[in-house]
């Protein structure tokens, strides 16, 4: 049957072509995501290592915090991961707020950050106190992003 409309065929090739095209323009016009991404990947992988020479366990014990009752013990290793990517993804909000060129919703992105910054602070802050901290941050996020309106 593809032989007898060889313009369908056509039709379908050029318009996938032309889909990966622009897919591959958004990327060229939008480095700032790539290079967040790597970035917490870099992250991830310094702290990997300062675990694995020992150097976050000898941080831990120099740093010796007396805290309120609600703090129920130190940050692991994945929660620092966690804690450091919310905190980039937090750079990328701002840096797309500030930047003209690089600007584009970043909604979704807060979201994850704060999520992020929960999991990474769940075992160092009571998980009873992170999450409605975590919510409420969203939740403001929101209320500022109709408030003010897309521009």
């Amino acid at each position: 049957m593809a032989d007898q409309n060889p313009r369908y065929d056509e039709k379908d090739e050029k318009s996938s072509e032309k889909e990966r095209e622009k897919s591959e323009e958004k990327y060229r016009r939008d480095p700032l995501s790539a290079v967040i991404w790597a970035a917490i990947l870099i992250w991830a992988g310094v702290v990997l290592l300062l675990d694995n020479l020992g150097y976050l366990e000898s941080l831990k014990q120099m740093v010796q915090f007396e805290g309120p009752d609600w703090l129920i013990g130190g940050i692991g290793v994945w929660g620092l991961i966690f804690a450091g990517a919310g905190v980039i993804l937090l750079l990328e909000v701002l840096a797309r707020l500030l930047i003209p060129a690089y600007r584009r919703p970043v909604t979704g992105t807060i979201i994850l950050a704060f999520v992020f910054i929960g999991i990474g602070l769940g075992n160092l802050i009571s998980w009873n106190v992170v999450w409605p901290i975590i919510l409420i941050a969203i939740g403001l996020s929101i209320v500022v992003r109709v408030l003010l309106g897309r521009r």
